[in-house]
């Protein structure tokens, strides 16, 4: 289940280069992959998908530990555990796995939302990230590391590689960075030489899709009247993180004043052309 692909690959011409990932990791490892805070993320909410849609894919591919290390003090593990050992806890985790199914369920049963009954089915998921930044070096430096913990360095190790073997495309001023959008997602819009008012249309649709990864529906058939409908209900009550991942080339003239924008380095994201996207403004 583990999975790193490469979404959108943008070059400035400034030499900036932005990189957005599609990610799948499991859901124990979410917390430390957030500690890193020049990314722009999304991904799947516990709060967003229904626990009967969560349970289906937890018991078809449910996470368990490949390798487990013996106790020691410290954070890192020591040595892998004997083969019998190793298989005694498959199957405890996957006893524990059957009970918080059996109990998320019977919350279900008894009228429970999800963003509580899907908590106790976290530690067996697989979780996606929709991922965009500037800046990895340190990133992979701590990740893809003997001291990480495997399944954050598998990831990871899978993110490099990926980066490694791609080639990034060169975006003018004027033109956007845009997961999910293009050609190869079914749309007809050629990415050069468009009018404002399509780029302004094609961010909207970008930012669209990159807030579906909560509900796991990002992929699959585009609806772009469903796609304009959802990016003014992102944005009028001020949920302003799936606006981050679509970005401009910062010009010379902008450069000069901070090579930051947010967290990208010669970049300006959408979210920081949206009055009043630093503090909601809402009723």
């Amino acid at each position: 289940m583990y999975d790193a692909k490469i979404l959108a690959d943008s070059i400035s011409p400034l030499g900036h280069r932005l990189v957005t990932f599609q990610i799948t990791f499991p859901r124990i490892i979410l917390a430390e992959f957030n500690t890193h805070r020049v990314m722009s993320r999304n991904s799947a909410s516990s709060r967003a998908i229904p626990v009967p849609k969560r349970i289906k894919a937890i018991l078809e591919a449910p996470f368990v530990p490949t390798a487990v290390g013996a106790n020691q003090r410290g954070m890192e593990a020591g040595a892998a555990l004997e083969d019998k050992a190793q298989e005694q806890c498959r199957e405890v985790w996957l006893d524990a796995m059957k009970d918080a199914v059996k109990h998320a369920e019977r919350l279900v049963e008894i009228g429970v939302h999800k963003q509580w009954a899907n908590r106790l089915l976290e530690p067996f998921a697989w979780h996606t990230v929709i991922v965009t930044a500037t800046e990895w070096e340190n990133y992979f430096k701590l990740r893809v590391s003997e001291h990480a913990q495997p399944e954050i360095f598998t990831v990871s190790d899978m993110m490099q590689k990926v980066l490694a073997d791609s080639t990034p495309k060169e975006l003018q001023y004027g033109g956007w960075h845009l997961p999910l959008f293009g050609t190869d997602f079914g749309d007809s819009m050629p990415l050069l030489d468009q009018p404002k008012a399509t780029w302004d249309y094609a961010v909207k649709l970008s930012v669209a899709r990159c807030a579906r990864v909560s509900y796991l529906t990002h992929d699959g058939k585009r609806d772009p009247a469903a796609d304009i409908t959802l990016y003014k209900r992102l944005t009028s009550a001020g949920h302003m993180s799936p606006t981050e991942h679509a970005a401009r080339p910062m010009t010379v003239a902008e450069r000069s004043m901070s090579e930051w924008c947010g967290n990208f380095r010669g970049w300006v994201q959408h979210r920081k052309e949206i009055p009043g996207e630093a503090v909601f403004q809402g009723d």
